[in-house]
């Protein structure tokens, strides 16, 4: 159970921070490439993934804390987050044109 608590501390964050970065820069590049680049849409962009990622799960940990009994929930949310920035990323590259299998696109 500690190893989960570890993971899902300050380490998790990060992660979701990294995924969230490479994401933009990739969602950007691909914008370029296909000539469709609005500044205002990248704004409107981080909103999303930093309020309802982060700080969303921020608060589920905060949560866990003072309710141990819903750490399970806390690293469900964890492992979806990453899965959802994971295919998020993999989008990006398909949009980039680079040939990725049938089963990644689906």
């Amino acid at each position: 159970m500690s190893n989960l608590s570890v993971l899902l501390g300050p380490t998790g964050i990060q992660w979701i921070v990294i995924l969230i970065a490479i994401d933009v820069i990739l969602g950007i590049v691909a914008a370029l490439l296909k000539k469709e680049f609005r500044l205002g849409k990248a704004a409107n962009f981080m909103w999303k993934p930093v309020l309802g990622y982060v700080f969303g799960f921020t608060v589920l940990i905060m949560i866990a804390q003072t309710l141990p009994s819903l750490i399970i929930l806390a690293a469900v949310a964890y492992f979806l987050i990453i899965l959802a920035l994971i295919g998020s990323i993999v989008n990006n590259l398909g949009k980039m044109g680079i040939k990725l299998p049938v089963y990644l696109g689906k």
